[in-house]
């Protein structure tokens, strides 16, 4: 089987872009998906033990959603829940996978605004060796 394409998705617009790109990838090349879902919920205690259950139930359920539209494209696939950073979780599932590529979502923010509040792709391609494809999601969904 061919090298695994990692993709990171959490249920949006351009995720779903993501994925279905990654998919259309994957299926050809016989390679697994690993759909990845990165949250960062901090040091965990207290109160901070709710909000890790939240994020890791919302992580399960977007998973799943993927999981059902790579077994309908017939693309072998599996989830992965990181509790990192988008970035840091991605680029670390793709090397202790041996990805051969990161797929991820982008919505075309302006370059102020991707530099001001931070973009997951602009931070990947600064912290990971694997190669990044950005998939630009629908303009509508902002």
């Amino acid at each position: 089987m061919a090298q695994p394409v990692v993709v990171g998705y959490d249920g949006t617009p351009g995720a779903q872009a993501a994925l279905a790109q990654a998919l259309r990838l994957a299926g050809p090349l016989g390679a697994e998906v690993v759909v990845t879902f990165a949250y960062h919920a901090g040091a965990a205690g207290g109160e901070n033990i709710d909000l890790i259950d939240a994020l890791r139930e919302r992580g399960n359920a977007v998973a799943e959603e993927a999981l059902e539209q790579a077994r309908a494209a017939g693309v072998p696939a599996r989830a992965e829940l990181v509790n990192d950073t988008p970035a840091q979780g991605l680029s670390r599932v793709a090397a202790d996978e041996g990805a051969q590529m990161i797929v991820v979502g982008s919505y075309g923010e302006a370059p102020l605004k991707a530099m001001i509040i931070g973009s997951t792709p602009h931070r990947l391609i600064h912290v990971t060796e694997t190669p990044v494809l950005v998939v630009r999601g629908s303009s509508s969904s902002r």
